[in-house]
């Protein structure tokens, strides 16, 4: 087993799909086999506009072969591992090249760091990993005034890694993962409920809006973006009860059985849709927009 990186841009020519799977040609095929069990960092290219860097984590679970494309492989991410990294970490800062693997004997960035697929050391993974999910300013929910003086104060834990168990249990831990996927929703749509259109902040500084997955987490739901949507309290309330749901426009659906109908009209923003998030591809994917209108949505 082996950490790697993955080249991925949201405009790829391949059949990706981050959090589920990555495909790839042959040429890649031992790389990718030797990560197999193991943690890969996912990396967009410095010259897609707009780029994110190292922008998730995830695990990779199997390799098999595309049976619709000859000569082509696909890697299969170990269900609930992918993760969004709360802060995209770019190639370079100012103390240079994040990961210094890409470095030739001379200091310089060598032909390894065109490699869609690559090999990453134990020192350059938990320096992305450490780089990505380092959390100085959590967008924590709302707390009631009184309960901050209960003797209690939650420290911020360093992200070291010394062992590769503890590694995979931080990784694989929910109360990290729900933390770093509401930070990363909420900026995805600037803290403002995709609903009602309201952006509350509450008196501690805090956005009162949660972020809700749309497939959820015991339903096999990722933690990516795509399978995330910025909501009030009372709308992710009417979501995960199904009286409310999107269609792959982002039109607002309300069910039949709701007993308040108008009332929930006059509760959604006045256009009827959905507010995307600021970035396209942050987006609602179809894929779980559809999953919720299936499994959830009363129709």
């Amino acid at each position: 087993m082996a950490f790697g990186v993955f080249i991925h841009r949201h405009d790829s020519i391949y059949r990706d799909s981050p959090a589920e799977h990555y495909q790839f040609p042959r040429q890649y095929l031992g790389r990718v086999q030797a990560c197999v069990g193991d943690w890969i960092i996912y990396y967009e290219p410095r010259k897609v506009a707009g780029t994110r860097g190292y922008f998730a984590v995830a695990k990779v679970q199997q390799v098999i072969a595309d049976q619709g494309a000859p000569d082509m492989y696909i890697a299969i991410i170990e269900p609930g591992s992918y993760l969004d990294f709360a802060n995209p970490v770019p190639f370079t800062d100012a103390q240079g090249v994040i990961e210094r693997g890409v470095l030739n004997e001379d200091g310089r960035i060598s032909g390894r760091a065109q490699a869609a697929v690559r090999p990453l050391s134990p020192a350059d993974f938990h320096r992305i990993t450490s780089l990505g999910l380092d959390d100085e300013a959590p967008l924590l929910p709302r707390v009631d005034a009184g309960a901050a003086s209960n003797g209690f104060a939650e420290e911020q834990a360093p992200f070291v890694f010394e062992q590769d168990r503890e590694r995979a249990t931080f990784l694989a831990s929910r109360i990290v993962r729900d933390r770093v996927f509401r930070r990363v929703v909420l900026r995805a749509y600037d803290e403002r409920c995709a609903i009602t259109g309201l952006k509350l902040i509450n008196g501690g500084g805090r956005a009162e809006v949660d972020a809700a997955h749309i497939r959820p987490v015991e339903r096999k739901g990722p933690d990516i973006v795509s399978n995330g949507i910025a909501l009030s309290g009372t709308a992710h309330w009417m979501f995960d009860r199904g009286l409310i749901s999107l269609s792959d426009d982002l039109d607002i659906l309300i069910s039949r059985q709701a007993n308040d109908p108008d009332g929930i009209r006059s509760f959604i923003n006045r256009t009827g849709r959905a507010l995307p998030p600021v970035r396209a591809h942050d987006r609602p994917h179809p894929h779980f927009l559809r999953w919720h209108r299936e499994n959830c949505f009363k129709q």
